[in-house]
């Protein structure tokens, strides 16, 4: 049977590939808990964590200048397996270092490195997925790329939980670093095709900054991509933080241990396995610009009920629609700029897109956690999540209604 016709899980590539990323989100979401937990045992201050979630998205926008010409350029394999693997030391000192009392400055050096290396990877990653696939399933790809890596992500934030509660937060980090190991392994074993020149040659000799306009260039001059770009530069900024206000939300307003953190965590999860799944079949059913504004819409709506929710049950239901919306939007995005960009290009015109919707996101996590902290999480929460809603009305009026 031709590789084209087999279902995914029987692609060899794709399924090594799939299941090394499974293990990786797995480890990741371990990370996500523990290390907001670790800035707020060791200072209570939700603004630190803000602080923290900052650094890292300020590292993670300024490799992404960087990213698109460096993948572009080298065997994207090699690359991917080498940012696992300084992953894999980085966050292995963590919990040995912790071992002899905590070292918040820590975290300040590791997070940023680790956030860079990881959008090196995530660049990367875009353009392996096309490789391996083609571009006629990518909605499909991404879709069960992001539904297994959901489902990792509901065991780990549990497991993220009763390791903090058990051992500390530190040894959860280690969980993460061995993920890194075991991916990396796994990607020892992954063909990829070689990139195929589909219009547009390879980038030469000419400088970061003139890889970075390339890719501008690109999405300047693609209405639907231009319209995302400048929506989803606003919707960073109001939801990067969103994780830490409700990590915060849940253990200072409400009173609830490092394990109901995780369970809360991991139903969200379940929201993304949700939204990734259905993806592909509510936008061959609607098309691309209903489906992304009407996810756009419902973000916003739960966003604003989170931080007046006063029972744990309501906040995770609350947190599960607002990731199934982000994965069903976040997956749409992904897959019309795989289709749409020349194959020599995606690596930089993933580089821009990137860089240009987070470059503000750093802030905007910074801001709304200070903000928090003063004025409560039920306040800021509905301003930002109006704001979302805000984004979703503005967009039938662009490009994105006949996408």
């Amino acid at each position: 049977m031709d590789d084209g016709a087999r279902p995914l899980w029987r692609q060899r590539d794709f399924g090594i590939f799939w299941f090394a990323q499974t293990l990786s989100v797995l480890g990741d979401s371990f990370a996500m808990i523990a290390l907001p937990l670790l800035v707020l045992q060791a200072t209570g201050s939700l603004a630190r964590m803000g602080l923290l979630t900052a650094v890292g998205g300020a590292a993670s926008v300024l490799a992404a200048v960087f990213a698109g010409a460096l993948v572009d350029r080298v065997d994207r394999r090699r690359l991917l397996i080498g940012c696992d693997l300084v992953r894999l030391v980085l966050y292995g000192l963590v919990p040995l270092v912790w071992a002899f009392g905590p070292r918040g400055w820590l975290l300040y050096v590791v997070l940023p490195v680790c956030e860079a290396v990881g959008m090196l990877f995530a660049v990367a990653y875009v353009t392996v997925v096309r490789g391996l696939v083609g571009r006629d399933r990518l909605t499909e790809a991404n879709g069960r790329l992001n539904a297994t890596a959901a489902a990792a992500g509901v065991l780990g934030p549990l497991g993220a939980g009763l390791v903090a509660a058990w051992t500390g937060p530190s040894a959860a980090i280690g969980v993460d670093a061995a993920s890194f190991g075991v991916s990396a392994a796994c990607l020892c074993f992954v063909r990829i095709r070689e990139r195929a020149a589909d219009g547009a040659g390879p980038p030469g000799r000419a400088g970061l900054w003139q890889d970075l306009r390339t890719g501008v260039s690109f999405l300047r001059h693609h209405p639907v991509l231009r319209t995302l770009t400048v929506l989803l530069f606003v919707f960073s900024f109001l939801t990067l933080g969103l994780t830490d206000l409700v990590i915060y939300h849940v253990k200072h307003d409400l009173g609830h241990p490092d394990g109901t953190v995780g369970t809360v965590m991991a139903v969200g999860a379940l929201g993304t396995i949700a939204g990734s799944l259905l993806v592909a079949r509510v936008r061959g059913r609607f098309g691309f610009g209903p489906t992304w504004t009407g996810s756009v819409a419902v973000c916003g709506l739960a966003f604003a009920g989170l931080g007046r929710a006063h029972e744990v049950a309501v906040v995770a239901v609350l947190g599960a629609a607002f990731l199934a919306c982000v994965a069903m939007a976040g997956t749409c995005s992904m897959s019309l700029r795989q289709e749409v960009t020349p194959e020599p290009l995606l690596g930089r015109v993933t580089s821009a897109f990137w860089t240009l919707q987070y470059s503000a996101a750093p802030v905007g996590a910074a801001v709304l956690t200070w903000a928090a902290e003063r004025h409560g999480t039920a306040l800021v929460g509905a301003v930002a999540g109006g704001c979302c809603v805000l984004i979703a009305a503005v967009a039938p009026a662009t490009p994105i209604r006949g996408a």
